[in-house]
């Protein structure tokens, strides 16, 4: 079966924060908020990556910044949707051969590691403004706490006993969001382990995955009238 759009992009949200944790130095890239955690670790244990792991928060909500500025700014709506993806498939491309070239980190506040890093940071932050803007029907992408909450939720509903109506609804959104974790499993157990066989090789997967992702959404964004576009891939 051919993976829908948010499939594809919920694999490279796991997979990139995982490859990205995993080769410098702890830094998320994709759950930037979780950098707050690993900044204590690293100001108590004196661990490197401190500074990128400082400056992935502001990098990340100008780069959401500008991605919606420019959303405004294109004349159609599939026009914003399309460069979005485009630019986001371009970062992931430079951070790949940047990783493969200067890594690996072993010194997370090093230069090649905040270039690369910073990259990463703006790659998925175009992602979840993507997300946000386009596929507001689609769960989250890039992290999976609140889909979580919502599928345990759901199950407690459908176990207490829901009206026809609501249950079909339920059962729907279930779908949705339990693919949405499970390929977000799937990417991020892909990257520890290619991390593990290639080292910074791991890095040519994304934008792949980002290109077949850029494919898919150029099938919904050309269907016939009638045909769900991107909001509605699922």
């Amino acid at each position: 079966m051919k993976p829908t759009l948010p499939t594809l992009l919920s694999f490279n949200g796991g997979y990139v924060d995982t490859a990205g944790y995993l080769s410098l130095q702890g830094l998320f890239t994709a759950h930037v908020t979780g950098n707050f955690v690993t900044i204590g670790a690293a100001l108590v244990f004196g661990t490197s990556g401190l500074v990128a792991k400082l400056l992935a928060l502001p990098v990340f909500c100008m780069v959401i910044i500008v991605t919606r500025l420019i959303s405004f700014i294109l004349p159609a709506r599939w026009a914003a949707f399309e460069t979005m993806l485009n630019l986001k498939l371009l970062l992931l491309i430079v951070a790949a051969v940047l990783a493969i070239a200067m890594g690996p980190f072993a010194n997370g506040n090093g230069a090649p590691a905040i270039i690369v890093g910073m990259t990463l940071v703006s790659a998925m932050a175009i992602q979840n403004a993507a997300n946000r803007i386009h596929l507001s029907a689609a769960p989250p992408t890039t992290i999976m706490t609140g889909t979580t909450t919502q599928i345990m939720i759901d199950i407690a509903d459908l176990i207490r006993g829901v009206p026809g109506a609501a249950r079909d609804v339920i059962r729907s959104r279930l779908r949705r969001m339990c693919v949405a974790v499970a390929s977000f499993a799937v990417g991020a157990a892909a990257a520890a382990m290619l991390f593990h066989a290639i080292g910074s090789w791991c890095f040519a997967l994304p934008p792949v995955v980002a290109f077949l992702a850029r494919i898919s959404a150029k099938s919904s964004l050309s269907a016939p009238t009638g045909t769900p576009g991107p909001q509605a891939p699922h």
